[in-house]
């Protein structure tokens, strides 16, 4: 092995022992500040929290979240190969398309099955 990759192996051990051991070091040995404030509920602006902390949501707002990363992550896909379309040539560019087909496909599975239909 060559001296650099050596040195990159134990500054990269000798960062990850360090990091953790800061944390517990400060939250050890850090200041202990509490209070009313600190113990009580803050969501987004709203102080004073009406109704239970355990209340339940409808599965669509989860649904709606996965739809979201699947073409998120159809996007993070597109963009290195749109980069190399060239060097992939029509291989690259029929792959993709049978790519864009399944995700097509299931965005009109889920249209039909009326999973964004918010009635």
């Amino acid at each position: 092995m060559s001296n650099e990759l050596v040195f990159s192996a134990i500054a990269l051990l000798g960062i990850a022992f360090i990091v953790p051991l800061l944390m517990i070091v400060t939250g050890v040995l850090g200041p202990r500040v509490g209070g009313k404030a600190k113990n009580e509920a803050y969501e987004s602006g709203i102080q004073h929290v009406i109704g239970l902390a355990d209340q339940k949501f409808s599965v669509k707002f989860y649904l709606v979240a996965i739809l979201f990363l699947i073409f998120d992550i159809e996007a993070v896909f597109m963009y290195p190969w749109a980069v190399a379309l060239r060097e992939l040539g029509w291989f690259g560019f029929i792959e993709m398309v049978v790519f864009m087909l399944l995700l097509l496909a299931g965005l009109i599975y889920i249209l039909k099955k009326g999973v964004l239909n918010w009635r």
